[in-house]
């Protein structure tokens, strides 16, 4: 340390008198303390004020240039000496040194400008400003085809200062993304694959610009896919496996880019994983199963990669993927089940299905998980049946095969997620099904249970369906006892409030369910017709200008039905409804002008 105090010393003179042998003497003194002590070393060479020195040995004439960068690059693995190094001034300098041509003077300048810019907002606005980015990126583009292994080297390190120099930082990452290093990158990931410090620092690279929208459009006009499709296949070891799944992720979620991977054979490459870790007990294993078959099911978020999948419902892969519902796995069973709901978005392939006994397959999956069961799998089985149900012709096969028995089994579910599908899956179902929907609202239990959903304001999604179910139960059925089960269970208020929901098919289904209420048991439904204010509710949507043609239509039909009874009757003559009425006789919509004459009529006999 004796010797590093004499080298610090001397620096500073040598540094002003330029004697270049000295000078060499005496950085080779302080590389030597940096290797053998870099953090003490460090706070010396802070201490001493030598780091403003360097600002002025950093010059492409100098033979010692590299040292100097050497040095630098060192003493910023530190994180106390970054700013300090920024502080000194030597951003400028190193940023000019990337126009040389010597190579050991680019490598270390490249390790200095990367060490400085990591995890430090100084460094990397440092760089910024002095405009060291653009070089690296053109320096990556014209070196990108040379495969010598000193370029090799200095790639990886380039690579590298690009990615502390925008590490999660959005707006350096557009920079980058800007200036074009994306189908760099990528060709560098073809070109040197053989090189694994070199693609590992591309695939970082990848990691960390993927998550940006603007990158998912540059990378899907690269052929990106195929490289790394390839990297995949060659890959052993589990962390290089988890750094390619680290990209994938992200890229997959662009739909171009989806049916490229597809292409290019990724899926194969997912469900070779799958085969090999099913029954290993492992954690490295459970990790690669579990993200193998995650990526599977995103890969089938595209429409035309998971039509390119289904083939008709022959494909290889569709058949694979249902050889995993009956699975002991839980991540397979739920990989598979959520595979069969993205399989299930256009009408053929939910015919195909149902036809080919899938729904058994899923009823048999969820009789597994009633009792203290996977709440997961619970929600990707019940997704699946749901979207199954959309097709006309599906909705009485299904409810034959007991689907809906199925899915009442899970009314005591706490869990809001499985609520929630449980009642689209329900809901799905008994449309234009009058018997089914007359057996379920006749079902006590449920419709206690939907009164009670109603009311659970923390869950927003199953309020809604909650609601939409009890109006589809009446509107479907047009029965008499389900209106009478839902009138005792308390259901008339929440239909009231439904009315006056923001969205307008929620209004309209409400209001529909309410007038056959009115047209079919309305001395059953009046005092809580009463209580709800109904008629005021209809007078705000009558008055509203804002209110859809179709939603004052349904309101003037509600008015009407509800003249038939003495109290709501009254209500309705002591507020101005023939004022309002009379008024949307006028109205651009002839459908509601037609219905403002009639109701007119109707209210003026009557009043």
């Amino acid at each position: 340390m004796d010797n590093l105090s004499d080298a610090l010393k001397k620096l500073k003179i040598t540094a002003i008198e330029s004697t270049a042998d000295s000078l060499e003497g005496c950085l080779d003194c302080l590389l030597q303390a940096l290797a053998q002590n870099n953090t003490e070393t460090s706070e010396k060479i802070q201490k001493s004020g030598i780091l403003q020195v360097f600002a002025s040995l950093l010059t492409p004439q100098s033979s010692c240039t590299a040292k100097v960068a050497n040095i630098i690059a060192e003493v910023a693995k530190n994180e106390f000496m970054r700013n300090s190094c920024v502080d000194a001034g030597l951003i400028p300098p190193l940023v000019q040194l990337l126009n040389c041509k010597d190579q050991e003077v680019l490598l270390q300048t490249g390790r200095a400008l990367g060490n400085i810019c990591y995890d430090s907002h100084e460094g990397r606005s440092a760089v910024d400003h002095a405009g060291g980015a653009q070089i690296v990126v053109d320096h990556l583009r014209s070196l990108c085809s040379k495969t010598d292994p000193a370029n090799e080297k200095l790639l990886t390190v380039f690579c590298g200062m690009l990615m502390n120099y925008s590490n999660e930082n959005d707006t350096l990452q557009s920079q980058l993304i800007n200036m074009g290093v994306i189908p760099t990158l990528v060709k560098l990931l073809g070109i040197h694959c053989q090189n694994a410090a070199l693609t590992e620092m591309c695939l970082v690279a990848f990691g960390n610009l993927a998550e940006l929208e603007s990158s998912k459009e540059q990378f899907a006009y690269t052929n990106i896919a195929e490289e790394i499709v390839k990297l995949f296949k060659k890959q052993i070891e589990h962390d290089k496996k988890e750094m390619i799944f680290e990209v994938l992720a992200p890229l997959a979620e662009n739909d171009i880019i989806k049916l490229q991977l597809v292409e290019a054979g990724l899926v194969e490459c997912l469900l070779e994983i799958v085969q090999k870790t099913v029954d290993s007990d492992k954690e490295d294993d459970i990790a690669e199963l579990k993200t193998a078959s995650d990526l599977m099911v995103l890969l089938l978020l595209g429409d035309e990669s998971m039509q390119k999948l289904f083939e008709g419902g022959k494909g290889s892969v569709f058949q694979r993927v249902l050889s995993w519902i009956p699975s002991n796995n839980h991540q397979l069973q739920l990989a598979g089940a959520l595979a069969i709901a993205n399989f299930a978005r256009n009408d053929g392939n939910c015919i195909h299905m149902v036809d080919n006994g899938i729904v058994q397959k899923l009823m048999d999956l969820l009789d597994r998980h009633v009792e203290d069961g996977n709440v997961t799998v619970q929600h990707a089985a019940l997704s699946a049946l749901r979207n199954l149900a959309i097709p006309v012709v599906n909705k009485a096969k299904m409810l034959s095969a007991g689907v809906a028995e199925a899915v009442l089994k899970f009314l005591r579910s706490e869990m809001p997620p499985v609520q929630f599908k449980l009642l689209g899956t329900l809901r799905m179902l008994i449309d234009a099904q009058a018997e089914a929907a007359e057996q379920l609202g006749k079902n006590v239990k449920l419709v206690e249970r939907l009164v009670e959903w109603c009311e659970a304001k923390d869950h927003a999604g199953v309020m809604g369906e909650s609601n939409r179910l009890l109006s589809a139960l009446i509107r479907h059925s047009k029965s008499k006892d389900v209106i009478r089960t839902i009138v005792q269970s308390g259901g008339i208020k929440h239909l009231a409030t439904m009315a006056t929901s923001e969205h307008v098919i929620m209004q309209n289904e409400a209001l529909i369910a309410l007038a056959l209420i009115a047209a079919l048991e309305l001395v059953t439904a009046e005092k809580d017709l009463e209580n709800a204010k109904l008629v005021q509710i209809l007078h705000r949507l009558l008055s509203d200008e804002r209110s859809a043609p179709e939603i004052k239509y349904n309101s003037m039909v509600l008015i009407c039905a509800l003249m038939g009874s003495e109290p709501l009757h009254k209500e309705v003559q002591n507020l101005a409804f023939l004022e309002v009425v009379s008024k949307l006789r006028s109205h651009e919509n002839k459908t509601v002008a037609q219905q403002a004459s009639l109701t007119e009529q109707r209210l003026a006999v009557e009043s």
